[in-house]
């Protein structure tokens, strides 16, 4: 065995209570509080991102295809497009592409039992892909679609159910204001009550029956709002976009989520500042105590180095012994910080116990998501550069002497 690698085996796992030891010790538990705060700080940052922003392309798709109005409201209706099977043929062409849904919207004023509330309709067709919005449904049931003629059925959001004191089953009044100013009021049903905890959708969306749309802007059956894409890999969908928009009428524009709510995305892109944040101060922090922990070492060590030093033995086999000394607390730490950070990952994935409050971050469990790499990054990354920190505080041995150091008290 390794001299050096010997002398640093004795002194740190010896069974005598020694303050060697207790610095040592010490010093891998800060090692690894320091490892599993990065790993827990970027799980928590890339769920909760992940999380909103599935909750957004759930509702809305990842890129939508619609009429070209570059002054238009990104809530406002849309100016009708025919369906084009020369566009679709291209588009389902796409191997990027999972499916492609139309729709419109409609603005309603909704009577409930004792007051009124504004929304906006999104009208779906009978084929549209419910099973991405599963998990919002709180009550009842998604649209029933007839053969004939349009569904008189709603599905409403939690806000607003309450908002009119609604539930499921109880009949509505829904207004339309028409172009020429004349209302309309269709009677319809609630069907089923659904909640994504995103405010901006719940206060103002409601799902009907695309036809009843068609019908009430005096729209053939083949115009429609536009087109929600949703699209295989969702880091794609820039690509994606760029794609479709070169395929495009020139009367017809696509747009991905991610641009027409920007200042959501904005808002979660953020985050990635904390983690860079946290991650270097977590990093400062095992540094600084791993260069304390081995000054330490080296003040109580003194009189050793002097015997070495007086018997023969090199600076550099000296410093070695120290260097083993990090580097059994930086992999004892980060083997502890993985395996802490690992439990917490796996106990929020599976329980949830962490809650978060909806109205502000959209979601009710903080949500996590690590990638393999993430943790190869954390390990590799803490163990290079404490490796390089740990050379300096040994370059003292190089001044030290053998004859005041065998002194030393």
């Amino acid at each position: 065995m390794n001299t050096s690698a010997f002398i640093a085996g004795r002194i740190a796992f010896n069974k005598q209570q020694s303050f060697s030891r207790f610095i040592i010790r010490l010093a891998i538990a800060a090692t690894t509080i320091s490892v599993a705060a990065m790993l827990l700080t970027i799980a928590f940052t890339n769920g909760f991102q992940y999380a909103v922003a599935q909750k957004m392309f759930s509702f809305s798709g990842h890129i939508r295809v619609q009429h070209f109005e570059p002054n238009k409201v990104d809530i406002a209706e849309e100016l009708p497009i025919a369906k084009n099977d020369t566009v679709l043929q291209v588009l389902r062409a796409n191997q990027n592409i999972k499916t492609i849904q139309a729709f419109a919207t409609k603005y309603a004023v909704i009577k409930g039992n004792e007051s009124f509330e504004g929304v906006l309709l999104k009208g779906v067709e009978k084929n549209y892909d419910f099973s991405n919005l599963d998990g919002f449904l709180q009550n009842g049931r998604w649209l029933n679609f007839p053969d004939s003629g349009y569904s008189s059925e709603i599905n409403l959001s939690s806000y607003t159910a309450k908002q009119l004191k609604l539930k499921v089953n109880d009949k509505v009044v829904t207004y339309f204001i028409q172009p020429d100013g004349s209302r309309r009021a269709r009677p319809m049903t609630v069907a089923g009550i659904f909640k994504t905890g995103v405010e901006d959708y719940d206060k103002l969306n409601a799902i009907v029956d695309l036809r009843l749309i068609q019908r009430l802007n005096s729209w053939n059956e083949n115009q429609i709002g536009g087109y929600e894409i949703f699209v295989k890999d969702y880091q794609r969908i820039d690509t994606v976009n760029s794609m479709i928009f070169e395929k495009l009428p020139n009367t017809w524009n696509s747009r991905t989520i991610t641009e027409i709510y920007g200042n959501i995305f904005e808002w979660l892109n953020l985050q990635d500042n904390t983690v860079a944040i946290v991650l270097v101060i977590m990093t400062i922090v095992a540094v600084l105590n791993l260069i304390t922990c081995l000054i330490i070492l080296l003040l109580e060590r003194t009189r050793m180095v002097g015997v070495l030093k007086a018997i023969g033995t090199s600076d550099w086999s000296i410093q070695k012994i120290f260097l083993y000394y990090g580097a059994v607390i930086t992999v004892s730490g980060i083997i502890m910080g993985n395996c802490f950070g690992l439990l917490i990952y796996w106990l929020q994935q599976r329980y949830g116990f962490i809650t978060l409050p909806e109205e502000a971050y959209f979601i009710s469990k903080a949500a996590v998501k690590l990638e393999w790499w993430h943790i190869a990054v954390v390990n590799a990354g803490t163990f290079l550069v404490c490796f390089l920190i740990l050379m300096v505080p040994t370059f003292i041995i190089k001044r030290i002497q053998p004859v005041r150091a065998i002194m030393f008290r």
